[in-house]
């Protein structure tokens, strides 16, 4: 019996030994990296080989933080900790993981593919509580787009939706669209030598302070983008008007009105305006409709963007893209009547 003691207790205290000499965990890889779907345009992605973790963010999200949780090697411990808030759009975020051994440390570095979801379908649409204007909406119900609309509005145009050149349209490609038509001025935009107001709508805002001191610096260009985009896609329709005028008025015999439809990538943080968006030095590349003819039914671009040199690009990237049912509306010259329809817009990444 004392035998059968000896070697039950020798074979617990060497059960015990193999216990202790266990080896800790080596390992410090980031298995999982969740972030809410809401903040998400696509799925995060974790590139083990590279240590990146990468990152398709709308834009509330790039410009507020995220929260991501982890989910770690066995015994690993992570800075900044599961849970804790990120903010991508303040310069480089790195996790540094340490594996329960404590030896053998590793740093992932998020990087933001893009910002936002660069594909609009003019599906959402909203109306200003005290001027009656449409304006259009994202899937979250934010706001990126803008149009001449809010200045509009302090010079005298009728408080209705459809009075105004932009607004929706239930004849876009696919559902809705966004249609922009131009229009004469009005008795009060007449007074200061507006005498033609053409449609138009641009990610970005419209600051009506100074829409009456100067108008073309009013629209304040461009929405944060993360990437290098390869292309502008869409479709479009124009009917042009019957008559081109000057900005005074005159017709002018045997020209056509065209419509204006572009994109622009540019260096930020700051907006570019009506008076530089297509000649700043800022400007890194463009993919601009070129024809923008006549055409009854919906036609399909497909422009890449023209990069103005190959140096690498700056962090702090602006997007835009514009369109006009008058190429020349900046300049109030056009025809009245002219009518633009846009949909399915998509700026596709490399």
């Amino acid at each position: 019996m004392r035998k059968h003691c000896a070697a039950l207790t020798a074979f617990l205290l060497l059960f015990q030994s193999c216990i202790k000499k266990a080896p800790l965990n080596p390992e410090a890889d980031i298995e999982t990296f969740t972030v809410d779907p809401a903040l998400l345009t696509s799925n995060v992605f974790i590139d083990q080989s590279n240590r990146r973790i990468m990152l398709h963010l709308q834009a509330s999200a790039y410009n507020s933080g995220i929260a991501p949780v982890l989910k770690l090697s066995g015994g690993a411990t992570v800075v900044p900790a599961s849970g804790d808030s990120i903010f991508p759009k303040k310069g480089p975020v790195q996790y540094v993981v340490t594996p329960q051994n404590g030896e053998g440390k590793k740093t992932y570095t998020v990087q933001v593919v893009n910002v936002g979801n660069w594909s609009f379908n003019f599906e959402n649409w909203g109306i200003n509580a005290t001027d009656k204007y449409e304006y259009t909406l994202e899937a979250d119900n934010s706001t990126i787009w803008s149009s001449g609309n809010p200045g509009l509005a302090l010079s005298g145009f009728p408080k209705q939706p459809e009075a105004y050149p932009t607004h929706s349209t239930p004849e876009g490609y696919q559902g809705k669209g966004a249609e922009m038509i131009t229009l004469k001025g009005t008795p009060l935009s007449e007074l200061v030598g507006i005498r033609l107001i053409a449609g138009s709508l641009f990610l970005g805002n419209f600051n009506t302070s100074a829409v009456f001191v100067n108008p073309l610096a009013a629209t304040e260009f461009g929405q944060p983008y993360v990437g290098r985009p390869a292309r502008f896609t869409g479709y479009y329709k124009y009917t042009p008007g019957a008559a081109f005028q000057d900005q005074n008025g005159n017709i002018i015999a045997g020209q056509q009105d065209k419509c204006s439809v572009y994109a622009v990538l540019f260096k930020g943080p700051e907006h570019l305006d009506g008076t530089n968006i297509l000649t700043s030095d800022r400007v890194l590349a463009s993919a601009v409709l070129t024809n923008g003819a006549a055409s009854s039914t919906f036609l399909k671009f497909d422009i890449p963007f023209t990069y103005l040199s190959n140096v690498p690009l700056p962090e702090d990237l602006r997007m835009t893209i514009v369109a006009s049912s008058s190429s020349e509306g900046d300049h109030y010259r056009g025809a009245i009547g002219s009518k633009l329809v846009v949909d399915s817009l998509r700026i596709i990444p490399q």
